[in-house]
């Protein structure tokens, strides 16, 4: 082998066990001769001059090389910057590493002298050619090579063969940061059945490139239904023509549907129930689904039936069957007028109002939008999880405009029963559940945030993949997300991140020989990201492809803001109203017909009642409380 060398010089540095030799080398294509076996095969397009180094030390993922490098050199030197792979050369195999690190070894720049320059590279696998004289990119290290290999920029081929999902299933999301003419692509079926996460700080295309994944994922999978838990009304607009969009005023959940937990986190609005008002409310639910059942001539014991006579329970408080409020007020008022008191009546009439002011809030009118109670389960999650989805396999859940103090447990319903519905299934549908802001719902802090809501997605994320449940997790703190959740997500999209807990989040969730990649997130474009994980051949740095104006991800607000008249006057009363909700209320009243007179005898609330609707307050008079709103 004969090379030419400009200068050499040799310098010691010992660092532990290592020790490092430096040789200043600059060579060119027409200043080295190199044997077959490490000839490089170079692309037409490569240019003639471009810049060798030489490996000068090596560990088990890292590695050194040293260039010598002059101010006639700087048109190459993007080919020798952070974040660029570069190529080992060594036997018939080419070692792939990443730069991460570079600095020069004098602490000053010498114009028109060479400046010898060591680039930390972290190995990531090596390329080597099959029979057909195709690269194949295999991850891991066969054989390390040795002091002084030749490395230079990675080849075209190679770097698409490092790139390519294997059994071509690779599905264009994108393009290589360092080089635009070659695809990113990610299997959708890993990301999918292993779940996902994308992270990201605000405003660096979190949303966009979400939409992007979504679109991907339906195109691939056609039995797929995704339900978008969407705190800030921005999805709809992503997908015009594939999606259907549930909020406050079309979202129909029945107060019935919820479980135990997740009625007593709305009736007590999140805080810690008291014991006597909890113990209360689970024995009138268990007993007024008993009494319901027992009215529609439902088949029950007769120690069931006693119960129900008696409101000491007959079935199971969580079982998904309706009751009426009715009967729960009824039921109360039963118990206070009792002799043998089983609870305060203090706790009675705490529980009783809690139940009123529930029932006659306009905010909560999607728990309570049929007048007439019915065991309509069927169609609730035919019209949720689009079972037939009539071309529009996508549910956007707004919950901009819910109360904020309910959110957490229609997170939990929804996310219960998609698992549910996966299992029931059989494998015959698919589904997956993306939760937005999601560390609102799993926060790190176990303290914080509801535990069913917790327990159901961690659910979802362990058990999911065996029946065709899946679950996306967007965040801009993976700090504050719980690492249960997000050891279970195998694919992980890392946009621009500045808190350096959130980047040690993200580095402990990686695989061992990337975490160098963590160090390019705080300054990263928009719409750029490196990706990790099962559904991705190798780590990369990418660009998100470019998504149509006309399906931007927009805030509803935002957008109807952009089209109010700037010199329209603020009008505080009208915003205060629609916070109260009196707005909607006194439409929907105007709308109602006159209301019944009530009956002579107020206890007319017993087991008797018809199944529909039920005698209760008008809304036109919420200080009766002798009635309830029409439930």
């Amino acid at each position: 082998m004969k090379h030419k060398i400009n200068q050499l010089t040799l310098i010691f540095e010992c660092r532990g066990e290592m020790a490092k030799v430096s040789c200043m080398n600059k060579f060119t294509d027409s200043e080295y001769l190199v044997s077959s076996s490490v000839a490089e095969r170079r692309h037409p397009v490569q240019p003639e001059n471009r810049l060798i180094g030489r490996l000068i030390a090596c560990s088990g993922s890292m590695a050194v090389i040293s260039i010598a490098i002059t101010s006639s050199d700087q048109s190459l030197s993007d080919f020798w910057s952070i974040g660029r792979l570069i190529s080992l050369n060594y036997d018939a195999t080419r070692i792939i590493g990443i730069v991460y690190e570079m600095d020069v070894v004098k602490p000053v720049w010498e114009e028109g002298q060479p400046n010898v320059v060591n680039f930390k590279v972290e190995l990531a696998g090596e390329v080597a050619d099959d029979m057909n004289g195709r690269p194949k990119f295999s991850r891991g290290i066969s054989n390390y090579p040795m002091i002084g290999s030749i490395a230079h920029r990675v080849r075209v081929a190679d770097l698409q063969a490092i790139y390519t999902v294997e059994s071509g299933k690779g599905i264009e999301i994108g393009r290589l940061s360092q080089d635009q003419s070659i695809a990113a692509t990610v299997n959708i079926d890993e990301m999918l059945s292993k779940h996902f996460v994308v992270v990201g700080s605000t405003g660096v295309g979190k949303t966009t490139a979400v939409t992007l994944l979504i679109r991907k994922a339906i195109e691939v999978r056609q039995k797929l239904r995704v339900l978008i838990l969407d705190p800030h009304n921005e999805y709809e607009t992503s997908f015009p023509n594939e999606s259907v969009a549930l909020g406050v005023d079309t979202l129909d959940l029945p107060f019935w549907m919820f479980n135990f937990e997740e009625f007593s986190e709305v009736v007590f609005r999140g805080t810690v129930p008291p014991e006597g008002e909890k113990t209360a409310l689970m024995e009138i639910i268990s007993a007024a689904k008993a009494r319901y059942q027992l009215a529609r001539g439902g088949a029950l014991s007769a120690s069931a039936r006693k119960l129900a006579s008696d409101e000491g329970g007959g079935m199971n408080v969580d079982s998904p069957v309706p009751y009426r409020m009715a009967d729960l007020f009824q039921m109360v008022l039963d118990l206070m007028g009792k002799l043998d008191q089983r609870h305060s009546r203090a706790d009675l009439r705490s529980l009783k109002g809690r139940l009123e002011a529930l029932c006659q809030n306009y905010r909560y009118r999607f728990m309570f939008r049929s007048t007439m109670i019915e065991d309509n389960i069927e169609k609730v999650i035919g019209n949720i999880f689009r079972i037939p989805h009539k071309d529009r396999r996508i549910t956007v859940l707004q919950m901009a405009d819910l109360p904020s103090d309910v959110t957490n447990s229609i997170v939990s319903v929804l996310s219960r029963l998609a698992l549910d519905l996966a299992i029931m299934s059989h494998g015959s549908y698919e589904i997956s559940v993306v939760c937005e802001e999601a560390h609102r719902y799993v926060p790190h802090d176990h303290s914080r945030g509801f535990g069913p809501t917790r327990q159901a997605i961690a659910r979802i994320a362990k058990e999911g993949r065996k029946f065709g449940a899946s679950i996306g997790v967007i965040s801009q703190r993976p700090s504050e997300l719980d690492p249960t959740i997000l050891s279970q997500c195998s694919t992980l999209f890392a946009m621009r991140l500045a808190n350096e807990h959130d980047k040690a989040i993200i580095r402990s969730a990686i695989a061992q020989g990337s975490e160098s990649r963590i160090g390019f997130l705080s300054s990263i474009r928009n719409r750029e990201c490196i990706a990790f994980g099962e559904a991705i051949a190798t780590p990369m740095r990418m660009f998100f492809s470019t998504v149509q104006r006309s399906v931007i991800p927009v805030s509803q607000s935002h957008e109807h803001a952009e089209e109010v008249d700037a010199n329209q006057a603020f009008d505080l009363k009208q915003v205060v109203q629609r916070m109260r909700g009196q707005e909607e209320s006194q439409r929907i009243l105007e709308d109602l017909p006159p209301a019944p007179s009530p009956p002579a005898n107020p206890n007319v609330l017993s087991g008797q009642a018809p199944l529909g609707r039920s005698e209760a307050p008008s809304l036109r008079n919420p200080a009766n409380t002798k009635y309830l709103p029409q439930w």
